[in-house]
């Protein structure tokens, strides 16, 4: 009988161990997931987007926006001369800023759209002290939408994102209504799922282990933000977000993609049959660009242009 009881403490006192490790693997994940090092806008930056404007005839200017929690939001707009009426937001990814997007804007300006490159909340130099990976930047977007349609009153908004831009583009699906065609470039298809693949990048494992011994981690970062900073992250869901809308989404994302794996892609395609998935065999996280320029700019002009027909 002591013996059992001996085996019932140790047991015991391993699980209240485990739990206890669980929790500081969670917090600290979240934490540094919340706040990302923050890359500020250099003098690089800013004169190769004045280079850009001024080869494809276009206006640089600062814009500037005051989302619902107070934050100050800011970014470049980018309207070319020979404008076909149409603006684009394009939007980052994580630990980046609005430079970051400056190729795909090179390439939209060219042929005739506006561009609006915003820095994402707690990203460059826009204010907020968290990011949360849509749940309060789908109103960002909405915010920034607003702006557009009242300073440019445009025929069409539509919107390409990279990475945590493309999920917090798809996010915005649910708060706003208006785009007439959106691309999402290596998104995940949920916080859950991208957690998941984090935790087992930690330990080069894959997802399984996030998703069965560290589970308890993840359910206490999540309590742990929730009780800290009143944010449900299970909310950033790009995949239930397209499941419910009918604006025309194009996913792109590539097959050698170790940062973010290309099912997330696969899982938000297959809750809306209306998607449409290009997974370019050669291309890594974000990587399509460089990858296959002249059939990305095939099929990302393509999409915009043939908004009419989806």
């Amino acid at each position: 009988m002591k013996r059992k009881r001996s085996i019932a403490v140790f047991c015991a006192a391993g699980l209240i161990a485990w739990l206890l490790l669980c929790a500081v693997i969670g917090i600290e994940a979240v934490e540094g997931a919340l706040h990302p090092v923050r890359l500020p806008l250099s003098a690089e930056g800013a004169r190769k987007a004045a280079v850009i404007a001024q080869e494809n005839q276009a206006a640089l200017t600062d814009a500037e926006v005051v989302a619902r929690d107070g934050a100050v939001l800011r970014a470049w707009s980018i309207r070319p001369e020979h404008w076909n009426g149409d603006t684009v937001i394009l939007l980052h990814g994580q630990g980046d800023n609005r430079s970051g997007m400056l190729g795909p804007a090179e390439m939209l300006l060219r042929h005739g759209y506006a561009t609006l490159l915003p820095d994402a909340r707690a990203h460059g130099a826009s204010g907020g002290r968290i990011a949360t990976y849509g749940v309060l930047e789908a109103d960002d977007v909405r915010v920034w939408f607003d702006w557009i349609e009242k300073s440019e009153a445009p025929h069409c908004i539509d919107g390409l994102g990279d990475s945590m831009g493309g999920a917090e583009l798809l996010d915005s699906l649910d708060v706003e209504h208006g785009f007439c065609a959106v691309i999402a470039d290596s998104s995940f298809a949920s916080f859950n799922e991208a957690a998941y693949d984090r935790l087992g990048q930690v330990f080069s494992t894959g997802p399984w282990l996030g998703r069965t011994l560290l589970r308890p981690a993840f359910a206490m970062g999540l309590a742990y933000v929730r009780f800290r900073y009143g944010i449900d992250l299970r909310r950033a869901n790009p995949a239930g977000a397209v499941r419910a809308s009918h604006v025309p989404v194009f996913l792109i994302h590539g097959l050698a993609d170790t940062n973010l794996p290309p099912r997330h892609s696969e899982t938000i395609k297959a809750g809306n049959a209306a998607a449409v998935l290009w997974e370019p065999d050669g291309a890594g996280h974000c990587g399509a660009l460089t990858f296959a320029p002249a059939e990305y700019e095939r099929r990302v002009i393509g999409w915009f242009a043939g908004k009419d027909a989806h």
